[in-house]
């Protein structure tokens, strides 16, 4: 009480310094810079917040996030459907997607491989894209997974699951530095690695 001279100011700067990235100093200035805001703003952002907390759901095709049962990008009849990029989650959909190189449609895993963490290939949504291989008719499947060794770890489980398919697999080109995950590319960098792919190589 002391500190913040109210207890429901300290509980907001509690819930607000959960965040990734926020500590108390900047939860406390954002804690004030909405008690200071009219009282609609801050209704519009908690609306905002638990509509996306309730509504969103996976796309029932490739796992990213979407309003509908399927995502706006696996509904477009303009992206080309035979071309297949396989990523680690959500925020490389959202990566390459900035890039405006790729014209596509994605397989979200949900993750990489990572045994140290207690990842396995059965945590991930490796069978279903396997069954996609099999029930879709793709000429091409990208693996865009992290320059990590347990992003190569997981491309070489994929490979070895997708020897029936009969199209080309190819990986990103690596402008993407070796530790680096695909949201923090930059775009040009990111976008050169999709258009440059090549084959995969295990």
């Amino acid at each position: 009480m002391a500190e913040y001279s109210s207890i429901l100011l300290e509980k907001a700067v509690d819930e607000l310094a959960k965040l990734p990235g926020i500590g108390r100093k900047t939860a406390l200035r954002l804690a004030l810079h909405l008690l200071g805001e009219e009282k609609a703003t801050t209704e519009n952002l908690s609306h905002s917040l638990l509509n996306m907390r309730n509504n969103i759901v996976l796309c029932n095709r490739c796992y990213n996030i979407s309003d509908e049962e399927q995502c706006y990008i696996c509904s477009n009849p303009k992206r080309d459907n035979e071309l297949l990029c396989v990523v680690a989650d959500m925020r490389d959909v959202m990566a390459i997607e900035r890039t405006g190189s790729f014209n596509g449609i994605y397989h979200v895993l949900g993750g990489v491989i990572d045994p140290i963490n207690g990842i396995s290939p059965n945590d991930l949504r490796i069978k279903e894209l396997v069954d996609r291989s099999i029930n879709e008719n793709f000429r091409e499947i990208i693996l865009a997974l992290p320059a990590t060794i347990e992003g190569d770890t997981t491309n070489y489980y994929i490979f070895k699951m997708l020897k029936h398919f009969e199209g080309q697999i190819t990986t990103i080109a690596k402008g993407i530095a070796v530790g680096d995950a695909l949201e923090f590319a930059d775009e040009v960098t990111l976008g050169r690695s999709i258009k440059n792919r090549m084959p995969f190589i295990h």
